[in-house]
């Protein structure tokens, strides 16, 4: 099985919700480009990495593609 590393950096992407007056989760998490992209913020306190096999096109961490390529846990020492 081809090793998985995690080797890109993503972060939760939130968008204000003017009815609260809170940044709230979109539920998506990304790059800081494609959170860019999309007009989103970052949640800079969700700060993690990934394997970039894990990314759709746009940026965006796509669970189907989470499940093709998993990442063995706990990582080998």
């Amino acid at each position: 099985m081809t090793e998985i590393a995690n080797d890109t950096e993503v972060f939760d992407a939130m968008r204000f919700d003017a009815v609260s007056g809170d940044m709230v989760w979109t539920g998506r998490v990304g790059t800081r480009d494609a959170i860019g992209r999309e007009k989103l913020a970052i949640d800079p306190g969700s700060w993690k990495y990934c394997p970039h096999q894990w990314l759709d096109d746009r940026g965006f961490v796509d669970r189907e593609l989470s499940r093709k390529h998993p990442h063995s846990w706990p990582p080998a020492l």
